[in-house]
């Protein structure tokens, strides 16, 4: 039986535009429609709705190498994506969705490049090699009353290596009450079929979903010129692009570090919660605790961030003229970074 359908493919590497796009599809259109979405991120770490960015990822060496961050609206892991890596969304109505269906298509695209893969667990697709399965393929979920969408990612010639980098944080002692990522051992489709590129998938999967709903449309391309003809999608931008969302949306965690210095020791208890520091605790031997009075009294309800906590720093520096705190204000920077 012939479906209402429609295709879009992002001609833009935007994250917050692709995770926009996804939101709008998902509030905005009629669930009856089966829609399928494909779209690639350049040099981007998504974390999922309830995750820790300060956890998840190295978050100072992203910002030396200018990587984003970008929060999506839906559960699971955090993912480093690049233009290797190919996005895909499936949204249609609640009793309409089901992931079998869309990994079916999935599949069924991938044996027009002789590569045999099967859906595992929840949220993966695998290929078996002959010292066990390796998943080049993750999903996650979300659903309301009438529709429901699964988004997944599929690995044909990712840097694996930037990977790695990205999602392991520093080692800090954090304790955080966020969801965290589970690893397993990953490879490219590439390394399967050297064939397989970006483009010619995309087309594979389109003809799939195409004949999995027995019907046919015109495919939309997207771009930031479509955010001035939508305004709810260009809202949507908007929020997933500040800070507050990629940050601010962080569950309450716990970072605790120490240090001793010429001047004396430091124990440093941080509490955060939406990307706020909510409480200081400087525990110290030197001779100027007024000034770490000041500091802890300061830092309280300031931004999680470099930058916010150095403006901090440097004006309890200024008020106090001590150079010490100068050594102080470092271990924090390198602590939260």
């Amino acid at each position: 039986m012939s479906h209402n359908i429609r295709v879009f493919i992002a001609d833009t590497f935007d994250p917050w535009f692709n995770l926009a796009t996804e939101d709008w599809i998902f509030n905005d259109m009629d669930p009856e429609t089966k829609v399928l979405f494909l779209w690639r991120n350049q040099n981007t770490v998504v974390i999922g709705r309830f995750q820790n960015p300060w956890t998840e990822c190295n978050v100072d060496l992203m910002e030396k190498d200018e990587i984003k961050l970008a929060r999506r609206q839906s559960g699971g892991g955090a993912v480093f994506h690049d233009l290797g890596n190919t996005n895909f969304t499936f949204m249609s109505s609640k009793t309409g969705n089901k992931k079998e269906d869309n990994n079916e298509i999935i599949i069924n695209a991938l044996k027009r490049f002789d590569i045999e893969a099967e859906a595992s667990g929840r949220n993966d697709i695998v290929v078996n090699f002959d010292d066990g399965p390796r998943k080049f393929s993750g999903s996650a979920f979300k659903q309301k009353k009438d529709r429901a969408f699964h988004h997944g990612t599929l690995l044909i010639d990712a840097d694996l290596t930037k990977l790695g980098n990205y999602l392991n944080p520093n080692k800090k002692k954090l304790e955080s009450k966020g969801i965290k990522s589970v690893r397993a051992r990953v490879t490219n489709l590439k390394d399967i079929n050297p064939e397989i590129k970006h483009d010619s998938l995309c087309q594979a999967i389109i003809e799939e979903f195409f004949n999995f709903y027995e019907s046919k449309c015109e495919i939309e391309y997207l771009d930031h010129d479509f955010l001035q003809k939508q305004p709810a999608l260009n809202e949507y931008y908007n929020k997933l692009k500040a800070w507050e969302w990629r940050f601010g949306e962080t569950p309450k965690f716990s970072h605790y570090f120490d240090e001793r210095f010429e001047w004396g020791g430091v124990e440093v208890h941080l509490d955060s919660h939406k990307g706020m520091i909510k409480e200081v605790k400087i525990y110290t031997d030197c001779l100027f605790p007024d000034a770490i009075a000041e500091l802890q009294k300061s830092l309280v309800d300031r931004e999680y961030a470099v930058g916010s906590v150095s403006e901090v720093f440097d004006t309890v520096i200024k008020d106090f003229d001590l150079d010490e705190l100068k050594q102080l204000r470092d271990l924090f920077i390198n602590q939260i970074s």
